[in-house]
């Protein structure tokens, strides 16, 4: 079985999976927004995400109501509340303020954030001197491939905003992982409700009745629900429970990277002269991070 010092091949596969597709999450979401509101993208993709897992649990017989017990729905609530709507709503207020490149930074502390929460609350995963520096050099490697000057940019207030968003994720990482064990698609489709029941109510309150967008911005809406939020909110949970929620913030560091590659090599953006630079050191640290893992990984193979 997978476990956070050994998480496993598939493990490994599926954080780079996410990687990948919250790195198009970026460009799904500008797209979108060119025929939604802020707010309206984020509860659609939200609503529309709550859909899909919800129909599919219901139909391979791990629908919400097998999540039986108060503390079951208690943790349900808690991580779509504080991990899911209040971040998403975070970040969408906070980009107005600030630039994208500080929100990346911001993603990125949340494996920093992640280490006290996890020597406090899931001691099991193992907090040593190994990890620590793994963990910090990928963060560098993240500073460096946004460049240090985001640290100063946008207002007091939106980069607090962005912040609060990483804290939120650390701490649902952890609740996650110290949640009772339920169905995981049920698990997913339920914090997904939980969180759409709360969105909804603030993009009525903040924009009123969405018109229909562009179908571009339609289509765009529809895969950020389909990918960056279905199905990597239930890879997310199945990834936590098994490997760890340490683990699973490595994540962060592979978002930035698929996303200015796919800048690149989509949009035409121009290519960082720092990318080499900072994937190198990002990579040292999952290694050093990761290395009892993959020492493990090679002598199975």
């Amino acid at each position: 079985m997978p476990s956070p010092d050994r998480p496993g091949a598939l493990n490994w596969a599926l954080i780079t999976l996410l990687g990948v597709i919250w790195g198009t999450a970026f460009m799904g979401v500008s797209l979108a927004l060119d025929g939604f509101g802020p707010w309206w993208v984020t509860a659609g993709r939200t609503t529309l995400a709550a859909i899909l897992l919800g129909g599919l649990a219901a139909a391979t017989g791990q629908g919400v109501t097998h999540l039986s017990g108060g503390r079951a729905w208690a943790f349900s609530t808690a991580i779509g509340l504080g991990a899911i709507a209040l971040p998403f709503s975070l970040l969408s207020w906070g980009l107005t303020q600030v630039p994208s490149a500080f929100a990346g930074v911001a993603m990125g502390a949340v494996p920093l954030l992640v280490l006290p929460l996890v020597a406090v609350f899931s001691p099991e995963e193992g907090i040593g001197p190994r990890r620590i520096l793994g963990v910090g050099l990928g963060f560098v490697g993240l500073v460096i491939l946004v460049g240090p000057g985001a640290l100063d940019s946008g207002t007091l207030v939106g980069r607090m905003a962005c912040i609060g968003a990483a804290c939120c994720y650390a701490g649902g990482s952890v609740l996650t992982r110290r949640a009772p064990p339920m169905p995981p698609l049920g698990f997913a489709a339920a914090t997904l409700i939980i969180a759409s029941l709360a969105l909804v109510p603030l993009a009525l309150w903040q924009e009123g009745v969405p018109r229909m967008g562009s179908a571009p911005a339609m289509a765009a809406l529809i895969y950020v629900a389909l990918f960056p939020t279905a199905l990597a909110t239930f890879i997310r949970i199945r990834v936590i429970t098994t490997a760890g929620s340490l683990f699973m913030s490595l994540t962060s560091y592979m978002v930035p990277v698929w996303a200015v590659l796919f800048g690149v090599t989509l949009m035409n953006e121009a290519l960082p002269p720092q990318l080499f630079w900072a994937l190198a050191l990002i990579l040292i640290g999952i290694g050093i991070s990761q290395s009892r893992a993959l020492s493990a990984m090679r002598r199975k193979s």
